[in-house]
């Protein structure tokens, strides 16, 4: 846990500077209050990513000087990372790196930790057998489309206060938890560290929003996610392929969904935003009558918003966690989750909302 409350620390402090010295930011704040996705009423710096980064770079540090050997694979796995990075946070203060420049950095970066850390994915589970990808002519761009998709899925679902980060959180807690039980040391350093880093950020961000993740927060979370995952999984044939599918799949299906709602049901590019993510809709339909319309109330709707989705993420990463080696449940509870997320976003968006998830306004 020395990982996990070093980098904390790291991050809650550089993040709080980064807040104190908001108007210095200029372009690095959101002031955008009209576009389809804004839920806040006052500009916020958009530079989340600075702290998380930097305190994971201070852990891998330490771990460099504790024990050369982690050390040295947490500069790689940072080196690697440090290009979807760079892309997003660059995004954050101009606006001017596009949706694919920044999907072909993370795909970049991919390709590097396959060559530098060996992060490739060479073998699915089945039921009862395996199957091995040997051809790297499968298995690197496989593993570069995998990496990127999730990284660019964690920026799909930073749209709330905390939503993002609380995510992340329980999935790293997870990854090192697994890691824990294979005892793979790398990896449940690696996680403990990038979680410290995150829960540093969240207390800032969260319920009232002081600072946003942003496109480098998000691109670095997904990437790193989507690092340990691959590594995880590889380095320890006991790890079902299926734990990573289930862990990851509420922002990797809430993409794929919105991909296919774009393209196929209105017509319209996968890249184009849109105000009818799941995240979304529960904002409007379920939570809008608990406190209000005023501005004022905005930031509080805000903040019920992302529990919601934090369950929603929890129905999957609760049995990846419990069933880490058993493909068949694994299998079984991520066809339950499409089921389920399909389901409920039919209701919400047809204005046939459960009851029991409405909270009623405040008398």
């Amino acid at each position: 846990m020395f990982s996990f409350f070093v980098s904390f620390i790291t991050a809650a402090l550089i993040t709080l500077l980064v807040i104190r010295q908001a108007k210095l930011h200029g372009t690095a704040l959101d002031s955008n209050l009209s576009g389809v996705q804004k839920v806040h009423t006052l500009a916020v710096p958009r530079i989340g990513g600075i702290g998380i980064f930097a305190a994971v770079l201070v852990g891998g540090l330490i771990a460099m000087w504790r024990e050369p050997t982690l050390g040295r694979g947490m500069f790689l796995l940072l080196a690697c990372s440090s290009v979807a990075f760079i892309g997003g946070i660059v995004e954050d203060f101009t606006q001017r790196v596009s949706p694919s420049r920044r999907l072909l950095l993370t795909m970049v970066a991919a390709a590097l930790g396959y060559f530098l850390i060996d992060a490739k994915i060479d073998r699915l589970d089945w039921i009862s057998s395996q199957w091995f990808m040997t051809s790297a002519w499968i298995a690197l761009p496989l593993t570069v489309l995998a990496v990127a998709g999730i990284a660019n899925a964690v920026n799909i679902i930073d749209g709330f206060n905390g939503l993002a980060a609380v995510v992340t959180l329980c999935m790293l807690f997870s990854l090192g938890y697994v890691a824990l039980q294979v005892n793979d040391v790398f990896i449940l350093i690696a996680a403990l560290t990038v979680a410290g880093a995150t829960a540093g950020f969240l207390i800032w961000n969260y319920p009232v929003g002081l600072i946003f993740l942003g496109d480098g927060g998000a691109y670095f979370l997904g990437f790193m996610l989507g690092e340990l995952s691959v590594l995880l999984v590889m380095r320890n044939a006991e790890v079902s392929t299926w734990y990573a599918a289930l862990l990851l799949i509420y922002p990797v299906f809430e993409t794929l969904f919105s991909v296919y709602r774009r393209l196929f049901v209105r017509g319209k590019s996968p890249g184009m935003p849109d105000g009818i993510h799941l995240h979304s809709l529960i904002f409007r339909r379920l939570v809008l009558w608990a406190v209000g319309r005023d501005a004022l109330a905005l930031t509080r709707r805000n903040a019920l918003t992302s529990p919601y989705l934090w369950l929603l993420s929890l129905m999957a990463v609760i049995p990846a966690t419990l069933f880490w080696q058993h493909s068949w449940v694994l299998m079984s509870f991520c066809a339950l989750f499409v089921v389920s997320y399909v389901w409920l976003y039919a209701r919400i968006v047809r204005f046939k909302s459960p009851r029991w998830m409405i909270i009623r306004k405040r008398k």
